[in-house]
């Protein structure tokens, strides 16, 4: 599929940032709307709060562990290859989630789903770096990647909305199809393939941070049910830290490391991947959260609960529009500061939510927030890619997205464990925006102490 040249002038720059953006834009438009779709597919399934955490944190567990091994694939076999076949395989498990006769086959597709994503996620990050030359119109492009990226997300819960009032859950999943083969077709048409660059692919490696990932899964979603001290769970977290022991001596000492050394040389690559890991762990637990509170607490349906959602998703679309701008007059390193110091204060001005409080004051304190979230992570993308420049742009991008969607695994977990143990909505909503004020402040302070001008990392 890699040996097409393209037929469309490279200046075409829409139509390439389009064909780049697909594949994000459908696994968006799955996350967000999967979780206005919780309630229906409990119902239906018979699914308990545990089963839906897994439902949600399924995907996002393969996707997170398996990155890394995508990054590795897109060099070896070249990025736009892997974008395709990851596309195919996303399309496969949103097949089998659409045909999901009870929660476990759901869960193991939702896997797959992940699985998929993994592989076309670095891949499309790597592609639009080397379609674009120029640094500023590299710059503005990352820009309006991630507000067509945003636009995703925000209509996601809308559009969950109406397709489950309308044509059941089920539809959820089958929308992707359409999306998914058109991503393909573009992809073969419009893009060049890049060189390869080949590098050993340590299996063990990643074979480590599975088991790693999913041992942390298996306490953070089935602690508070199981018990914190049952032997299933302590199994776990004894998985969990010799795996996790395991690949980071390996990545130490190892001759062919999962990421290059090359790009630890700058803190800014370190700091920006921990700001992408809390940025994640907030912005999705909070989704998570708000999904299942509008509809426990306030009786929205799906329809309802997408409506309501949609402007606090929308906000994050808006800061991305305005984020390419500011980040080219003032630099990647003020938005992503300052974006994350007044998501900070917000979140602690909703610690103040009640289960009665006003849809307006709840919608209009956590679009001021998600603005400036919005404004903050198409910099700190623009700064991890400018850290690791063309040479290790699949691997940098691989890292990047594996410590964001640890944070969303990681934060819709904990969501889903105050959910479990926190039995009323007037301690829920505190306790779980003063989780989210933490994680943003401890984000802008890696950021004030590690983010400076980055370099490229020369070999």
């Amino acid at each position: 599929m890699s040996s097409a040249t393209p037929v469309v002038p490279r200046s075409s720059n829409f139509l390439i940032l389009a064909t780049l953006a697909f594949g994000f834009v459908m696994a968006m438009i799955d996350v967000t709307a999967v979780n206005v779709a919780l309630s229906d597919i409990s119902r239906d399934l018979h699914i308990p709060l545990t089963g839906l955490v897994w439902v949600v944190d399924g995907y996002t567990l393969t996707f997170a562990a398996l990155l890394l091994a995508g990054g590795a694939l897109a060099d070896r076999y070249g990025p736009k290859t892997i974008y395709q076949t990851g596309l195919a395989i996303f399309l496969l498990g949103s097949i089998l989630c659409g045909a999901a006769p009870n929660g476990h086959f759901l869960t193991a597709a939702r896997l797959l789903q992940g699985a998929g994503a993994a592989l076309f996620m670095p891949s499309s990050l790597s592609l639009l770096t080397h379609s674009f030359e120029d640094e500023k119109v590299r710059t503005r492009m990352l820009g309006a990647w991630s507000a067509l990226v945003g636009v995703a997300g925000a209509s996601g819960p809308l559009i969950g909305g109406i397709l489950v009032h309308q044509f059941g859950w089920r539809s959820v999943f089958w929308v992707n199809i359409p999306i998914g083969l058109l991503a393909i077709v573009m992809a073969q048409v419009l893009l060049a393939a890049p060189a390869r660059q080949p590098r050993d692919l340590s299996l063990l490696s990643h074979g480590l941070g599975v088991l790693a990932l999913a041992g942390l899964s298996f306490v953070l979603i089935e602690g508070p049910a199981l018990g914190w001290l049952s032997p299933a769970v302590l199994s776990a977290v004894a998985l969990t830290v010799v795996a996790a022991g395991a690949l980071f001596a390996r990545e130490r000492s190892g001759s062919h490391p999962v990421l290059p050394r090359a790009l630890f040389q700058s803190s800014s690559f370190g700091a920006a991947n921990g700001v992408g890991f809390l940025i994640n762990f907030s912005v999705f637990g909070q989704l998570f959260l708000l999904s299942l509170y509008l509809q426990q607490v306030r009786g929205a349906d799906a329809l309802q609960s997408g409506l309501h959602l949609l402007p606090l998703m929308a906000a994050y679309t808006a800061g991305n529009f305005s984020a390419g701008s500011i980040a080219a007059r003032y630099g990647t390193r003020p938005p992503m500061l300052y974006g994350l110091l007044v998501a900070a204060v917000m979140a602690l001005v909703l610690m103040g939510l009640k289960p009665d409080t006003p849809y307006v004051l709840l919608a209009l304190g956590t679009a001021v927030m998600n603005v400036a979230i919005g404004i903050a992570i198409p910099a700190m993308t623009a700064t991890v890619m400018r850290v690791a420049g063309k040479q290790y742009a699949n691997s940098a991008a691989a890292a990047l997205n594996a410590n964001r969607q640890i944070g969303a695994l990681v934060g819709v977990a904990l969501i889903g464990t105050i959910l479990h143990t926190v039995p009323d909505w007037s301690l829920r909503l505190p306790l779980a925006y003063a989780i989210m004020a933490a994680g943003y402040a401890l984000a802008a302070s890696l950021v004030y102490r590690h983010v400076h001008l980055p370099k490229a990392v020369t070999a």
